[in-house]
């Protein structure tokens, strides 16, 4: 522990790629006198309902909002708050205003300044304001492109004050500074909805801010790499390796990148997860960094790791991963260290990511990609399509060898394209394996997998509608990363102790999306739901085909056979009066191309699982469960049995 100047303790607490820092002050917390209560309410809905009158003129008014997101956080959430606190909530209040009257003229200034900024956007996801950081160099030339830096935080707790205490890092006000940093890049610091690793809407949310930043500023996108400690290490692994075309280098310092074995870290906090039930351990593929290994031979990686720092095997494991791959990790190691960055390391590395960025090719001439999941399916000119199998192990490996495309007949695929566009010169020819194609004149060139031979297909529609597909192949959890909107049941039930279920599940998801993942769950009821709804988003029904319209207009259309006595679900049939469905599969309804449709499920995993470590926040019950109601009133089940689907979504 060390003594700062001004007599405060600081408590670094070694969890996870999670590290929580408290601050004691000389007063203690507490809570807001019932006047100061009143008070800052009041002027918080005020000053909302100013802002929600400009967002109706359509003015760009989420830089401002994210203050008052902020303040509304901290008044829901915390109880109490120390001196620094408040004057946090006080600033946020004032900085929305001054922000909203800047924009109300028809100006929007700080976006010219240089310097750190506190900026936001509203998700797609949930329609919620998020808030960033940004840091513009000083010379930052609006004609020039630059390079974009993302930088992920580390783990912290997820509280009421998270998004004023992550933006008071950035926000220095909106006039001009000379205090700017002297960099050859643009930093962006995603929030990613405090505490997830950067899954599910976490993920989402690092890129909402990139492509917020892209309309702001000019980024080189060829020039955008990934870095971040701790908890941000092992977002970089996640992101980087599953999206390698997306970034040109990544920066980890000290980071996981498996469950089973990070779970076994000797701390006593640690939640050891041990062996899981099949559908479970298919799923950490989808989730375990270290499975994406092979993907480092597309975007390289310069990892740190303090020589005792307590994590130091995660780095050792990524190594054995790599070299199993043909591959071999640079890891700078910090002598003495421990789950620290060292300066001194950190900008060895980052003299090593501009040599990578000033070196790599823009569109490479060979590409090897691995994936588990067509969640994770596009690697530049390569893009997978169908698999054989999810969660087994899918590679294709490809290079453009004077006019021949020559690719490496692939493993575990079906259906994948090139596109052309992106290759660096286009070929005369393609030769997958043995046989050899004429290289067609169309941009995007689809083949597929027809008697165990590859056949050039035209259309870029698979030969069945029903097959899993990128974007359309669960789990349940993957509806949760895209826009949705829950839909209540409001008709006559089938099963009332079934009805109340879905119901009680439904407020409780409410509860645990605001709490975690920062936002207001959408939610309609079935009579209010428009057919732009479901064009436009992914549908998670709560009922049954008698309390919700919209579950009996797709239950002809789903893997599942339900009436008011019982239901079948994967050749088993469970009572309806005690039991209920989960599943997700795509929607069925007229338009609702590319949506899901999720029946009587929020995300798989819990408060119990959110509250603790990260690590936790793997799906549970993979595309389909069949669900025992054991507590009624708190939307809580017993799960009987789990799975998947197969890539025919049957």
């Amino acid at each position: 522990m060390t003594l700062t100047s001004r007599g405060c303790w600081f408590v670094v607490v070694a969890i996870l790629g999670l590290f929580r820092a408290t601050t004691c002050s000389a007063q203690m917390p507490q809570p807001l006198s019932d006047s100061q209560r009143q008070d800052l309410t009041q002027r918080l809905a005020k000053q909302t309902q100013e802002l929600a009158s400009a967002a109706s003129q359509k003015s760009p008014i989420v830089d401002a909002a994210i203050f008052l997101k902020g303040a509304k956080w901290a008044l829901d959430y915390d109880k109490d708050f120390s001196a620094a606190d408040v004057a946090l909530i006080e600033k946020g209040l004032k900085r929305a205003s001054e922000r909203h009257t800047v924009i109300a003229q028809g100006q929007r200034d700080w976006t010219k300044r240089r310097g750190k900024l506190a900026l936001g956007y509203q998700s797609r996801v949930d329609g919620s304001t998020q808030p960033y950081g940004l840091i513009v160099p000083k010379q930052y030339d609006a004609q020039t492109p630059i390079r974009l830096d993302v930088v992920l935080h580390g783990s912290t707790r997820p509280v009421g004050m998270s998004e004023l205490r992550f933006m008071a890092r950035f926000d220095e006000g909106d006039t001009e500074t000379s205090n700017t940093p002297d960099q050859p890049f643009i930093e962006l610091h995603p929030l990613g909805r405090v505490e997830n690793c950067y899954r599910w809407a976490g993920e989402t949310d690092v890129f909402e801010a990139i492509d917020d930043v892209r309309r702001r500023y000019n980024i080189d996108r060829h020039r955008i790499v990934l870095r971040g400690m701790s908890m941000g290490a092992s977002g970089t692994w996640h992101l980087g390796l599953k999206h390698p075309d997306r970034f040109v280098a990544l920066g980890p310092y000290c980071g996981y990148l498996d469950t089973h074995r990070f779970s076994e870290t000797p701390l006593p906090n640690f939640v050891k997860v041990g062996q899981l039930p099949d559908h479970q351990e298919r799923g950490l593929h989808m989730l375990d960094s270290v499975d994406y290994a092979a993907n480092a031979g597309v975007v390289p990686a310069i990892g740190c790791m303090g020589e005792k720092d307590i994590f130091f095997q995660a780095h050792v494991i990524m190594g054995e991963a790599m070299q199993r791959e043909g591959l071999k990790m640079i890891n700078l190691i910090s002598p003495g260290t421990g789950h620290v960055i060292d300066p001194k390391t950190q900008a060895e590395q980052l003299r090593q990511i501009a040599e990578h960025v000033a070196a790599a090719p823009r569109r490479p001439r060979e590409l090897r990609f691995v994936t588990w999941t067509l969640k994770y399916s596009r690697c530049h000119w390569l893009e997978v399509l169908g698999l054989k199998q999810h969660y087994d192990r899918a590679e294709i490996t490809a290079a453009l060898k004077d006019d021949v495309l020559q690719i490496t007949p692939p493993t575990n695929v079906t259906r994948f394209a090139i596109i052309a566009s992106e290759l660096p010169a286009r070929p005369r020819s393609i030769v997958i394996g043995q046989e050899t194609f004429a290289m067609p004149a169309t941009s995007r060139i689809i083949f597929e997998l027809r008697n165990n031979s590859w056949q050039l297909v035209e259309s870029n529609t698979p030969s069945s509608q029903s097959t899993k597909q990128s974007g359309l192949q669960g789990p349940i959890d993957d509806a949760f990363t895209t826009p949705f909107l829950c839909v209540r049941g409001t008709g006559k039930p089938w099963n009332k102790v079934a009805h109340d279920y879905s119901q009680a599940s439904l407020d409780r998801f409410a509860a645990e999306w605001r709490h975690y993942f920062r936002g207001d769950l959408p939610i309609k009821n079935d009579t209010a739901v428009t057919e732009s709804d479901w064009k436009t988003h992914n549908l998670i029904l709560f009922g049954d085909p008698g309390s919700n319209a919209l579950i009996a207009k797709s239950l002809p259309h789903l893997p599942l056979h339900w009436n008011a006595q019982t239901f079948r679900l994967a050749g088993r049939e469970y009572s309806s009066t005690e039991h209920v469905p989960a599943l997700i599969a795509p929607n069925p309804l007229p338009g609702a191309t590319g949506r899901y449709v999720v029946l009587n499920s929020g995300h798989t995993f819990r408060e119990s699982e959110l509250a603790k470590l990260n690590y936790l926040l793997f799906p549970r019950w993979g595309d389909w469960a069949a669900l025992r109601i054991t507590k009624l009133e708190a939307g809580l089940e017993e799960v009987l049995h789990a799975g998947y689907f197969n890539e025919e979504w049957k």
